[in-house]
């Protein structure tokens, strides 16, 4: 286990963080309504909480995708975040890199897959894909194995399914058993 994934363990801030990003793409998934109609693309969302902002060496800008700094600067937010994240979902592509702080930056990116680089490769072995994943869960538990990565979050848009990846492990959970024993039915 790495050292990140221990300060997660440890660290009640940087536990919070993790939380908000993954209650708030939960409610994302129980408010949309058409998971079940054919052809329909869903609300998505793709998290990764990172301890060091010099994360350019394994992402990529997406272009003019962004997140709204102006008027939801952190996760710590409450109403703001809520609201940014429901407008993401839907309305941009990519990953929202976060900081154990809270802090969300504004550009939205891609992370490069593993292996692509060779001090890399061996980062590889730490990560086994299961039958459910599409491309932004792979990508997730890819880079949830990176050092300097605590964790990833993501919202599928087919399915509505959350996950939470932390060096190479999943905690997934399908959209009819989110919420869980809060979830009003």
């Amino acid at each position: 286990m790495s050292g990140l994934a221990i300060e997660y363990g440890t660290h009640e801030r940087v536990r919070e963080v993790v939380d908000r990003l993954t209650y708030c793409a939960e409610h994302v998934s129980l408010a949309f309504d058409g998971w079940d109609e054919p052809h329909v693309k869903g609300p998505g969302l793709y998290f990764a909480v990172v301890a060091d902002r010099d994360y350019g060496e394994y992402a990529d800008p997406m272009g003019d995708n962004r997140w709204p700094r102006e008027s939801c600067p952190t996760a710590f937010a409450e109403a703001e975040f809520v609201d940014a994240v429901e407008s993401v979902s839907l309305e941009q592509d990519g990953g929202v890199v976060v900081a154990v702080d809270g802090e969300i930056e504004a550009q939205m990116v891609r992370f490069r897959d593993l292996g692509t680089r060779g001090d890399e490769s061996d980062l590889v072995d730490d990560v086994s894909y299961e039958p459910w994943m599409g491309s932004r869960h792979m990508s997730a538990i890819e880079t949830s194995v990176r050092p300097e990565v605590v964790a990833t979050v993501t919202l599928s848009e087919e399915t509505g399914r959350v996950s939470v990846f932390r060096d190479g492990d999943a905690e997934s959970m399908t959209r009819d058993a989110l919420g869980g024993k809060w979830r009003a039915e």
